[in-house]
């Protein structure tokens, strides 16, 4: 009996220590970060109506629905090593969409058990393949290793 009782309390306290911490989940930022788009028209900063976005991730292609009344969007860029990721844009439902291949080189960094790892992308470079909505684009900070900078901004 007296084996017994110590076998429980050893599984018991084996059990309490195992737990993990705040490590298992990968929160505040420390994931891969996405890339912070802007929009301008006549060189200034815009709000747009309606934006449309769809993103080209190598086996199939995200539509990130339409957004009204915007003046900056998110979007994921490629985790796989590809070293570009195509975006489509449009403002109406009836215009073409215009292509944006962002171009990039990346960076794996460590950051914990729970998370693994994670991308940061530098070296950025936008180009305009395929004019319609969009104008030009105009690049920002060139580099992705937090979601507080502006990466690219559409010109209307």
């Amino acid at each position: 009996m007296k084996y017994i009782t110590i076998i429980i309390l050893l599984c018991s306290l084996g059990m309490l220590t195992s737990c993990g911490g705040d490590d298992d989940i990968c929160e505040s930022g420390q994931g891969t970060p996405r890339m912070k788009i802007k929009f301008k028209k006549a060189g200034k900063q815009t709000t747009l109506d309606s934006i449309k976005v769809f993103v080209n991730y190598g086996s199939n292609v995200v539509d990130f629905g339409w957004q009204t009344k915007v003046d900056s969007m998110f979007v994921p860029l490629r985790v796989d090593d590809s070293p570009y990721t195509d975006l489509f844009i449009k403002t109406t439902t009836t215009a073409d969409s215009s292509k944006v291949r962002v171009s990039y080189t990346t960076k794996s960094i460590y950051v914990s058990p729970g998370c693994g790892m994670k991308k940061n992308y530098e070296n950025l470079k936008s180009e305009l393949l395929l004019p319609t909505t969009v104008l030009s684009v105009e690049t920002g900070q060139n580099f992705i290793e937090n979601e507080q900078k502006t990466n690219l901004y559409l010109n209307f």
